[in-house]
């Protein structure tokens, strides 16, 4: 993968190597969700079936803990590696294990302890109480096995071992498969042997991960790297709340389900138990089908995110065109077995009486009705974050279940009963494709609209020599309110002291650094407004955004330009990059309210109106961008040598003041 290149190589190729490794992943760790059902439905019954579907929100729980912090640390590896300090790496690597550990053994003991209340929580009745409880009881005891295993196979991938992390899981399903028919059939355990044999099988992949933590390629663990920092957790968590929230978005949607079948299901012919236990079944099969889109759409996100970046328009839509015909392709055939041969599907899964066939081939037939969206709702919410619109693809991600199907089968059930919380599936499915397809041709117009403008790049400026009677290098930061005037401060200044200016020449910089265009770092350069949003989907193959990859490319221009000279940098966080340099004089400029919108009015083309408004979303930007890449508060001054408010005493005295104090602290490379 190392060797293709993103920008030239052709889609097809790149699809192919990006994505089959995903797919690979998804459908074994899909698989591994259903083994259990496949043989506790012959060795049990279906009542058994429907224990466990009980139980699985309450794993999908512990599965969003351990990859909020698997997928934060994993992020957090990948960008501390891109800005080269292997020490912050190492102890962010350390203290997401840390606080795995911690939390998997608090969330298993808190399940043996309130079990049976979770068990009324998700829709538990009377009849599949006692299968919940023998189930649940031994799938808590290995909470934290699986927890902490699952968390270090998000590190492991990205450490570059794609292979050893999909090994583990492989091992895992593969004796899981073994075990099963052991536990339940020749020792005759029942359910008690399917809740064994899983955690069994989470043990050794645990044990597997753990053993990977002596072959580190990237870092090197030792036990300074477990030295708790809260801070650290902290951020790491906050690179993986996105996963945390799509998985609980799930337990969200199984709750409201089983609430439902629980009020309509008794007074209906097919009763309770039935729809809970064929409905969990239903969606674990469908997941293996859309588990294929998954891996397909998250392996062309790298391909599609790089080639926006450098605005080759032309190659994004060819990657999208293959994604969707190759994700439709997936629908159709979802769409033909769930209508053919539902029957077999759920025979898979052992036998029923009449109702409980009846209700499983309405469940697919109905429910699953227009599966045939699936393909594009999926892969647009992955597209949009793919080319950095975070809104568009959180909401995309979230919009068929939590905005649409649990609103319609609550206001359906009330009507149809439990037939209604069926019809709410095509529902949410055709809303939520609709969406997609009016946002992507919005979009696909928007690339063409550019292309046609017949745009070319800026020429590349050849930066010019510093001329100055260096005797020592001063390197000047300015961090800045917008509207306070501070790039024309930073011009001033650089002119009067004869030492160079790097605003609009370090993002040419930037481009020839990252392979990202002029034009795309000027629009998206410091604009993070939530990184939450910005994450969603990443987790399922990259977890550095477009946003990280453009810093870590500054970080290591900003490191370029300090050791040509004495120079004055305009923003872009120079302060915290060159935090380790002696010879830096980091200042912070602010103004006040009337002094910004005057400026911003009369200088930067914003409306009198929504002046005030603007400059303040600007600035949380701003503030939210330097926050979250150095771990510091932007207005903090204790973080600058000098601030200064403009307006007090004007652009011509600031520029004055600021160069009396540089002057005095002598032997400073600057014309005099």
């Amino acid at each position: 993968m190392k060797q293709l290149d993103l920008g030239k190589e052709k889609i097809g190729k790149l699809l192919m190597a990006f994505s089959v490794p995903c797919i690979i992943s998804l459908v074994v760790n899909a698989l591994y969700n259903i083994i259990d059902q496949i043989f506790i439905g012959w060795g049990v019954d279906y009542l058994g079936n429907g224990a466990t579907n009980i139980i699985f929100p309450i794993t999908v729980i512990c599965l969003s803990v351990a990859l909020m912090f698997g997928d934060g640390t994993s992020a957090y590896l990948s960008l501390k590696l891109g800005e080269k300090k292997k020490n912050e790496a190492e102890h962010g690597v350390g203290n997401g294990i840390i606080a795995s550990v911690i939390l998997s053994i608090i969330l298993g003991i808190t399940i043996l302890i309130f079990l049976p209340n979770l068990i009324t929580l998700f829709g538990g009745t009377d009849a599949l109480r006692q299968y919940a409880m023998d189930y649940g009881y031994i799938i808590a005891i290995g909470i934290p096995f699986m927890m902490i295993g699952t968390t270090l196979n998000s590190i492991i991938r990205a450490d570059g071992s794609p292979k050893y992390a999909m090994t583990s899981m492989i091992i895992g399903a593969i004796l899981n498969i073994i075990l099963d028919p052991i536990s339940i059939f020749v020792f005759d355990m029942g359910i008690k042997g399917a809740a064994l044999a899983t955690i069994i099988s989470q043990m050794v992949t645990f044990l597997i991960n753990v053993l990977y933590l002596k072959k580190f390629k990237s870092i090197e663990i030792t036990k300074d790297s477990f030295k708790v920092s809260f801070k650290l957790i902290k951020n790491v968590a906050m690179l993986g709340i996105s996963s945390f929230i799509t998985q609980m978005a799930i337990v969200i949607v199984i709750t409201a389900q089983n609430t439902l079948y629980n009020i309509y299901g008794a007074s209906s012919r097919f009763g309770t138990e039935i729809p809970i236990t064929v409905h969990g079944i239903v969606m674990k099969v469908n997941m293996i089908l859309i588990s294929i889109i998954i891996g397909i759409s998250a392996g062309s996100q790298p391909i599609v995110g790089y080639n926006y970046g450098a605005k080759k328009y032309d190659r994004v839509k060819q990657a999208l065109k293959y994604v969707l015909v190759l994700s439709t392709m997936v629908s159709v055939v979802s769409f033909i077995l769930f209508q053919t041969i539902p029957e077999k599907l759920i025979s898979i899964f052992g036998s029923g009486d009449e109702l409980y066939n009846e209700f499983a081939c309405l469940t697919f037939r109905i429910f699953l009705m227009l599966t045939l969206c699936n393909g594009i709702q999926i892969s647009s919410g992955i597209f949009f974050q793919a080319v950095g619109k975070p809104t568009k693809s959180a909401f995309l991600t979230l919009s068929r279940q939590i905005l649409f199907y649990i609103p319609a089968a609550i206001i359906l059930s009330k009507f149809y009963g439990i037939m209604g919380v069926l019809y709410a599936g095509p529902i949410a499915d055709g809303l939520a494709f609709l969406i997609a397809v009016i946002l992507l041709i919005l979009q696909v117009k928007k690339f063409n609209k550019i292309e046609n403008k017949n745009e070319k790049e800026e020429k590349i400026e050849n930066l010019k020599e510093e001329t100055s009677n260096e005797k020592s290098d001063l390197i000047i930061t300015i961090n800045r309110e917008y509207g306070s005037g501070g790039r024309y401060v930073g011009k001033l200044l650089a002119e009067k002291l004869g030492i160079k200016l790097y605003d609009k020449d370090l993002i040419m910089m930037v481009s020839n650094e990252s392979g990202l265009s002029a034009s795309y770092i000027e629009e998206k350069e410091q604009s993070i407004t939530d990184k939450l949003l910005s994450n969603f989907n990443s987790q399922y193959y990259n977890n550095l955004t477009n946003d990280d990859n453009l810093f870590i490319a500054e970080t290591n221009a900003i490191k370029e330009i300090a050791k040509k000279g004495s120079c004055v940098i305009v923003g872009r966080c120079a302060d915290y990059i060159l935090k380790e340099q002696e010879n830096v004089f980091k200042i912070f400029l602010y103004s006040d309210d009337e002094g910004k919108v005057k400026r911003a009015v009369n200088y930067y083309g914003l409306g009198q109106k929504n002046a005030i408004k603007e400059i303040n979303k600007i600035n949380k930007a701003r503030e939210n961008h330097y926050n979250h890449y150095t771990g510091r508060v932007w207005k903090d001054l204790d973080n600058y040598d000098f601030s200064i408010n403009v307006d007090k005493f004007g652009i011509e005295e600031t520029v004055k003041t600021i160069e009396k104090m540089v002057i005095e602290r002598g032997n400073v490379g600057v014309a005099k």
